[in-house]
């Protein structure tokens, strides 16, 4: 189960490192893509992104980096943001502290970031005071749903437009998994936004 925006009340359970989103004050937008480099979605979403003039971010696991180094070396070359995701795409409230880290510190030797987003949104709060030390824990305003087999991609684009607003930091997936609802949401996406007003900027790393 999954929460496409969650609750203001229930960002109290998290630690309090974390980022949902940025300025408000301002129509911008943070796209982000997480669980690449992938070789059926990389290339499209550069080419969107390309297209569209605008840039965004990267969250990839160290294992998919090194299965795809040209694939990661693409996003870094077009002027994206790139964060650690993991190496092996973990979930934090099942894995030991030092298991948890061990495996961002080895993502971390391919990425070379200072963002990370923990796979699932699930860690710690010793894990995240840790990592919090050396890096911004990035988390999101809207999860589109689109890993989510049993969604339609009309759904995805209708939960990213219902729910996006100046500073929103917005979660599509770099996978195959992700593919047929990103093919079809993310254009739908960024020409709704565009339209009403918005801009996309990466996260600084």
């Amino acid at each position: 189960m999954y929460i496409s925006k969650i609750p203001y009340p229930l960002k109290g359970l998290f630690p309090k490192n974390m980022i949902w989103n940025f300025d408000l004050n301002e129509p911008v937008l943070y796209l982000t893509f997480d669980d690449g480099p992938n070789p059926s979605t990389t290339s499209y979403i550069l080419g969107l992104l390309d297209k569209y003039r605008i840039k965004a971010t990267f969250f990839c696991t160290g294992k998919n980096i090194e299965k795809h180094p040209g694939l990661f070396q693409q996003i870094k070359d077009s002027g994206n943001s790139t964060g650690n995701h993991t190496f092996s795409h973990l979930s934090g409230w099942k894995t030991s502290f030092k298991e948890y880290t061990d495996d961002f510190k080895r993502c971390e030797t391919l990425c070379k970031t200072s963002l990370f987003r923990p796979p699932y949104g699930r860690m710690t709060f010793s894990q995240a005071e840790e990592i919090g030390k050396t890096h911004k824990i990035i988390m999101w305003t809207v999860l589109t749903g689109d890993f989510d087999s049993g969604r339609t991609p009309e759904k995805c684009l209708s939960t990213a437009k219902k729910y996006t607003k100046n500073g929103s930091i917005i979660v599509f997936h770099d996978s195959e998994k992700a593919r047929e609802r990103l093919l079809f949401a993310l254009p739908g996406f960024l020409d709704h936004s565009i339209e009403n007003g918005f801009r996309f900027e990466k996260i600084s790393t």
